[in-house]
């Protein structure tokens, strides 16, 4: 196939990048590089010539040449400190950039992947959470831009599926983790990595009682890839199940990567933030055969390995 991948240059969309370069197929990869995506993370992509490049803002009108066969929609700034600064170009993405591709998609009669997030849960008073489950959202809140985002988002794609037979496929990620994530993403794991790394205290937003459910980023794209190429129309949850609250998560970071600095606490810094979050996979393990696979230790030593060598590269980053 020839597959266009809309956020290549971010953290999932480089990988899925070279996955499916791995797989044999072509990779059209697009980026606006709003949020510093960095083109380095695509930098081993360069000399294959079954890779090609385009920056571009999907959220403008544009054309694509050639066939496209599929279309994985994967553009968004996601990080936590971006729901302020970037808001508009968030909604943007999941409003206007969402109905350009579906245009494209229905034009060029390709299948569509939307990667949508476990954010349209908000805060759930439902656990672990399903994929029937509509969620528990504040329409008007700081992190209304992303939740309700994805939520339009998700909301087009299945009125393109009813409306033109558009074939269709809507994955709800889970706290991805792993390499070429920024350094001041804002998340927990690479936040924790980084402090740990350079063996200063680990900040801990709240009481550290929210919990999060790690995945690591190559079970999360198999996971992709697996729904692409699957007839589930439906969401499906593509996360880990198992379930960690930030504080023994914070505390785990430090004990692997040998950090003695302790924590930190803070007062919370978003009042929506989720108190809870976990996948029920039912659905994925049932449709796509698919579970996670990487546990979190061997996850973690990836990730650290990878942000040594960038902040070797970069001594003064901050997050």
């Amino acid at each position: 196939m020839r597959v266009m991948v809309c956020g290549a240059a971010g953290f999932i969309g480089s990988h899925m990048s070279e996955h499916l370069l791995e797989a044999g197929h072509d990779v059209l990869g697009v980026d606006s590089q709003v949020t510093g995506s960095r083109r380095q993370n695509l930098a081993h992509l360069q000399d294959c010539p079954r890779f090609s490049f385009r920056h571009q803002d999907i959220s403008q009108p544009w054309e694509c040449a050639g066939a496209v066969d599929a279309i994985m929609h994967l553009a968004s700034p996601a990080s936590p400190r971006d729901f302020e600064s970037l808001q508009l170009d968030i909604l943007r993405v999941h409003s206007l950039g969402m109905w350009n591709l579906l245009e494209l998609a229905r034009t060029k009669g390709a299948r569509f992947l939307y990667a949508s997030s476990s954010e349209i849960y908000g805060d759930p008073e439902v656990h672990p959470q399903t994929e029937s489950y509509y969620g528990n959202v504040n329409p008007v809140g700081e992190r209304s831009c992303y939740d309700e985002g994805k939520r339009f988002g998700e909301a087009l794609v299945m009125a393109y599926h009813r409306e033109y037979g558009l074939s269709t496929r809507i994955a709800r990620i889970f706290n991805t983790y792993g390499p070429r994530m920024r350094l001041d993403d804002g998340r927990a794991i690479p936040n924790f990595v980084v402090k740990a790394l350079k063996k200063e205290p680990l900040l801990i937003y709240g009481n550290g009682q929210q919990t999060r459910s790690p995945c690591y980023v190559s079970d999360t794209v198999r996971g992709l890839r697996l729904l692409l190429d699957s007839d589930e129309t439906r969401p499906v949850n593509i996360g880990n199940p198992d379930e960690w609250s930030i504080l023994n998560l914070a505390q785990y970071i430090n004990q692997m990567l040998g950090n003695e600095a302790g924590l930190v606490f803070a007062p919370p810094l978003h009042a929506d933030d989720p108190h809870r979050r976990c996948p029920d996979i039912r659905r994925a393990w049932t449709s796509l055969d698919w579970e996670p696979e990487v546990v979190l230790a061997e996850g973690i030593f990836r990730m650290a390995d990878w942000m040594r060598t960038i902040l070797r590269a970069t001594p003064h980053a901050t997050i």
